[in-house]
């Protein structure tokens, strides 16, 4: 099932002047057939099982390692140490036999039912995965970078990908971006993956088409609505007033009995005034003050069980997560 290159394990070289001399430092690069810049990963080994870097960093003598690929058809890009293009051809025919026992090459792997650098996947488990990273918002880089999630020689074609396809809002690149990603990861620095941690998956507003406006008011977390990788959302919310349904409160008063004390109200007269005079009782009286004892009432939860009408409820944010199967959103190496 794997086969080669006739690129893979030759000495290569470049024209200067009227000699030729080897590319020594020289970059090449494996890409998906047809594609313009989709990395596709060879290996060390026929089992396909340890990668190369990819660009693969020719010798001081220019000479390019033995490779192995799965079957079908690759193209790639030589560069020199520089940077510039000595020669790209698409659509090389991967050599070899298709199977342990010998032959020619069957009908070959179609390169868009494999995973190719950058792809994503979701798994319900938890870990790391070999060939993968995970997107949890830590970094990837070289050996010497210093990244959190991956420091390997292997992280330069996803470095690549990232970095030419979000920006630095997004992935930042440690001490902000150079002018390429193959001069940001020269120098060691590090990039960070998307971070995709307590997050479900949806598509874009727009995804190619005029923007739906699915996702009005929805809160963005970073990016925006019709950027890739962005995280939009929240997992609590409290409800302000103006997203309560409208409704009435059945409000009725509530009035106790009481009694006021007053003052006499018979009029009369005696002998018993100063000198022997008559006098009169007073006729009436003003009544002393008190409060009224009405208090309103409502029946607030619908069964005709009196309550106090007043503030209720306790503001506390309710949960917006659906019922959910976690795991681990993987990127491709």
């Amino acid at each position: 099932m794997a086969g080669t290159l006739s690129i893979f394990g030759t000495q290569q070289f470049k024209p200067s002047g009227a000699y030729a001399v080897p590319i020594s430092g020289g970059k090449l690069y494996t890409l998906a057939a047809g594609e313009t810049n989709t990395p596709q990963t060879v290996y060390q080994d026929v089992g396909l099982t340890i990668a190369h870097p990819n660009p693969i960093t020719l010798d001081e003598s220019g000479f390019v390692p033995p490779a192995y690929v799965a079957d079908g058809y690759l193209k790639y890009r030589l560069t020199d140490a520089d940077g510039v293009t000595i020669r790209e051809y698409d659509n090389q025919m991967v050599v070899g036999p298709s199977s342990g026992s010998g032959g020619g090459g069957g009908g070959g792997v179609d390169p868009t039912t494999v995973f190719a650098t950058g792809y994503s996947m979701w798994q319900p488990f938890s870990g790391s995965l070999t060939g993968w990273v995970r997107e949890n918002g830590r970094t990837i880089g070289s050996a010497t970078s210093g990244a959190t999630e991956r420091a390997n020689p292997d992280c330069e074609p996803l470095f690549s990908f990232i970095w030419n396809n979000y920006s630095d809002t997004l992935c930042p690149v440690s001490t902000g971006r150079g002018v390429s990603a193959s001069a940001d990861w020269s120098a060691n620095k590090t990039i960070q993956l998307l971070d995709f941690r307590n997050c479900a998956p949806a598509g874009l507003d727009d995804m190619g088409n005029s923007a739906a406006g699915g996702f009005a008011n929805v809160p963005v977390v970073t990016g925006g609505v019709t950027t890739a990788g962005s995280v939009i959302g929240e997992s609590l919310h409290t409800l302000t007033e103006g997203e309560l349904a409208q409704h009435d409160h059945t409000v009725f008063p509530h009035d106790p009995q009481h009694d006021h004390d007053q003052l006499g109200t018979a009029q009369g007269s005696g002998m018993g005034g100063p000198g022997g005079l008559p006098y009169t009782f007073p006729q009436s009286a003003k009544t002393s003050k008190s409060s009224t004892g009405i208090t309103l009432w409502s029946d607030g939860d619908g069964t005709g069980t009196q309550n106090k009408v007043g503030k209720s409820g306790s503001n506390t944010a309710h949960n917006n997560v659906q019922k959910t199967v976690l795991g681990t959103f993987y990127r491709k190496l």
